[in-house]
């Protein structure tokens, strides 16, 4: 095991300070994928080629000294990092953490004002980015960031019975439905990262059909639910033998990572919970065996990759905690270790200015505070450690 179990005390006091920091940056920051954001580099020859924008983009990324104010990169609200603070502050609520209900309106604002225009309720990233194919401009709506943000919606709709998030979110749900899906014979998917793209990326198809099954459930149509199982049982067909996914179907996405896996073992547990098809279970329990066997060092770190410990990162790190919690129905020892790996992050990730750093290397660590990437994802981790059950407040 990384550590002890940490003390709620501790966990407290991390949690409060961890969301004062927040707050005193108005849930704004940087990103890992922020370069193209820069005024600055616009201006070089070349940089609107797509070897540029990648090279820039891993650049800085990868650089341990943060370049973004000399770059003139603006920190900025993400609505997917607003959504997973929108997630943390109704767990602390509910944990009776602080006092969350004015940030809860808060956040939900900045969400509405955030949408992308069109006549659905969907979300875009705060900066473009490029990919191995396309160029995914600012604010343009996709699949993930939207899904994140429209299932933070049904959290706040559940808990406080705001009406008009669950508008919004069936709005989203509508713009999966009539502009993302696609299916020819037998195969279904998603498109992602733009519309009109059949590309497998299989935890985005996973969180789009658990977000659509829980539309299912709340509305009770079964226009959303029959996509979502489709989708579903393409990517559990695609499980490979020894239960792990690729990232997703291309040559290039052969790789298995921490958190996307921890995605879509989540996902396919929301399908079971709001759809009640038991045939995803089997495909849960090889999954999160190969996910337990293969994500943590012998002493309990939480892996990047199956093979591969470095870079310790803290959206894994929190994701790891998100995902054990999630299945401590099969073992406490799932919240044993949960505790540990938060006690380590809290213990060797933690800054005396109360952010989480970035990633810890072989040699070196990434102190730089990332809002989206670290700050909200390890929010969240605190209040699901910290949260009690919807209902019991």
């Amino acid at each position: 095991m990384p550590g002890n179990e940490i003390s709620r005390e501790k966990l407290v006091e991390t949690a409060l300070k961890l969301w004062d920091y927040c707050l005193r940056n108005d849930f704004s920051g940087y990103d890992p994928y922020d370069a193209l954001n820069s005024r600055l580099l616009k201006i070089i020859p070349g940089s609107k080629t797509k070897l540029f924008r990648l090279a820039v983009t891993q650049l800085l990324k990868r650089l341990p000294v943060n370049l973004r104010p000399l770059l003139l990169i603006p920190e900025t609200q993400n609505p997917k990092a607003l959504a997973i603070f929108l997630k943390a502050a109704i767990r602390l609520k509910q944990g009776r953490i602080t006092e969350t209900s004015e940030q809860i309106n808060y956040l939900i604002n900045c969400i509405v004002k955030l949408r992308a225009e069109g006549p659905y309720y969907c979300w875009g990233y705060s900066f473009p980015w490029q990919t191995r194919g396309v160029l995914v401009p600012r604010g343009a709506p996709n699949l993930v960031c939207t899904v994140f943000v429209a299932d933070a919606l049904l959290d706040a709709y559940e808990y406080s019975g705001r009406q008009h998030c669950l508008e919004m979110a069936i709005s989203a749900a509508d713009y999966i439905l009539n502009e993302l899906y696609w299916s020819d014979n037998g195969n279904a998917g998603f498109s992602y990262p733009q519309p009109g793209l059949r590309i497998h990326v299989y935890n985005a198809d996973l969180l789009a059909s658990a977000f659509l099954a829980r539309i299912y459930h709340l509305t009770g149509e079964n226009k959303y639910r029959e996509p979502a199982l489709k989708v579903a049982r393409y990517v559990a067909s695609r499980q490979n033998e020894d239960g792990s996914w690729y990232y997703g179907e291309t040559p290039e996405s052969r790789w298995i990572d921490n958190f996307h896996t921890g995605y879509n073992l989540l996902a396919l547990k929301d399908i079971v919970k709001y759809t009640g098809r038991e045939e995803f279970s089997p495909i849960i329990r090889k999954g999160f065996e190969y996910y337990r066997q293969n994500f943590f060092t012998p002493t309990g770190l939480p892996k990047y990759y199956n093979n591969k410990l470095y870079p310790i990162d803290s959206h894994c790190i929190a994701q790891s905690i998100i995902t054990l919690e999630a299945f401590r129905d099969q073992g406490e020892e799932n919240h044993h270790l949960a505790s540990s790996v938060l006690g380590w992050a809290i213990e060797h990730m933690w800054s005396k200015k109360g952010y989480f750093y970035y990633q810890q290397h072989r040699f070196y660590m990434n102190i730089i505070s990332y809002m989206r990437w670290s700050q909200a994802w390890m929010l969240l981790a605190l209040g699901q450690e910290l949260a009690v059950p919807i209902g019991t407040i």
